[in-house]
């Protein structure tokens, strides 16, 4: 096992910058998620800490050593990839043992590798079908096996759950989950799924634009997000924005409503009167209001029931926003309802900078 170490690494495809100076580091046995959408170079980073990219700038560390300039085969890392890339006319055992046969391991130890990465899958037997006979989960856990029996020091795995469907994604996903736990190597995984991003990493690398946005936890991200964007892109369904701004001892929003200032998370001073800001509320932070709650007044616009709960579509002002509430609430478009607000779950944004007011 080892760290890996991103000093200033940049990527660029002519006048294109893809990856801006980013600097990471990453723990020996983490397991780092770097999530975000389209484009925003997560791959193009994984592709160069694999050596399938070459890199315009900084440093790569896999351990302590720079491997700027060493092929792919001897950086001593593993990748899975989306496409599982298997040899249709190979079984699985020989699939998984391809590699191993490339670097002159043979007989009893291939055999026994296999055999215990085979049994941490739970495709030992599958182990004679070749991979026309297999489903899809199965043949990403081949791919995974054939990554494991290499023993590496890091690895690398680019969305490789994006051409499963969803009962099958949650499935590998769990045996994902579980291997980093057996077998506790450094993990650098690329998705665009903030679910998946949530539920597997140690820690998480938000990316926008070649740049990370924010790094943390995932309890980090969900609850203290750094900016507008972290807080959209992480949660589902996304977190609420609308504009509001302070006046006196309130923050009021655009529509009328208000919430009292001095209760808010991030505090309230003198600074902070008649500031533009973008508040963010998750859908889960909405409750039917009682008496003793802090409470805003709208109008229902969408309902949807989802058997474990109901998501209730609102109307601020121009702005709409989703609630996540009981199943067993019954409303209606057009309805009045009142809303209960924790004032401490609510986040605060420069509506300027898009930036958390801290």
């Amino acid at each position: 096992m080892a760290s890996v170490s991103l000093k200033k690494l940049d990527k660029s495809y002519g006048a294109l910058r893809i990856v801006k100076g980013i600097d990471l580091e990453i723990a020996d046995g983490e397991f780092v998620v770097l999530v975000g959408p389209s484009g925003c170079g997560k791959s193009t980073t994984l592709r160069m800490i694999a050596g399938l990219e070459n890199i315009s700038g900084g440093e790569i560390l896999i351990g302590d050593r720079v491997v700027n300039r060493l092929p792919p085969r001897e950086r001593d890392i593993a990748m899975v990839f989306q496409d599982y890339a298997l040899y249709p006319h190979k079984t699985v055992r020989e699939n998984m043992g391809f590699s191993l046969k490339v670097r002159g391991i043979a007989g009893t130890e291939a055999k026994k590798r296999i055999d215990e990465a085979a049994e941490i899958l739970g495709i030992s037997h599958l182990l004679d079908r070749r991979p026309g006979q297999l489903s899809g989960g199965q043949r990403q856990r081949v791919a995974m096996g054939r990554a494991i029996v290499r023993r590496p020091q890091v690895f690398l795995f680019d969305e490789p759950l994006s051409n499963l469907d969803a009962k099958l994604r949650g499935q590998v996903r769990t045996e994902i989950k579980r291997l980093h736990q057996q077998i506790g190597t450094t993990i650098v995984y690329v998705t665009h799924d903030q679910v998946e991003a949530m539920t597997l990493a140690d820690r998480i690398v938000i990316l926008r634009g070649g740049e990370i946005e924010q790094v943390g936890t995932p309890d980090d991200v969900y609850n203290r997000p750094h900016s507008v964007f972290v807080g959209g892109f992480v949660g589902s369904p996304a977190m609420n924005f609308a504009g509001a701004s302070i006046s006196g001892e309130r923050l009021v929003f655009r529509d009328g409503n208000f919430l009292p200032a001095g209760a808010l998370k991030s505090g309230h001073s003198a600074a902070m009167e008649g500031r533009e800001m973008m508040v963010g509320i998750r859908p889960e932070h909405f409750v039917p209001a009682t008496a003793s709650d802090i409470q805003i007044s709208v109008k229902v616009q969408v309902v949807e029931p989802l058997g474990s709960d109901t998501l209730v579509h609102f109307a601020m002002g121009q702005e709409v926003l989703t609630a996540r509430m009981p199943p067993d609430i019954r409303l209606r478009p057009g309805e009045d309802l009142k809303l209960g607000v924790d004032p401490s779950k609510v986040h605060l944004f420069d509506a300027a900078s898009q930036k958390a007011v801290a």
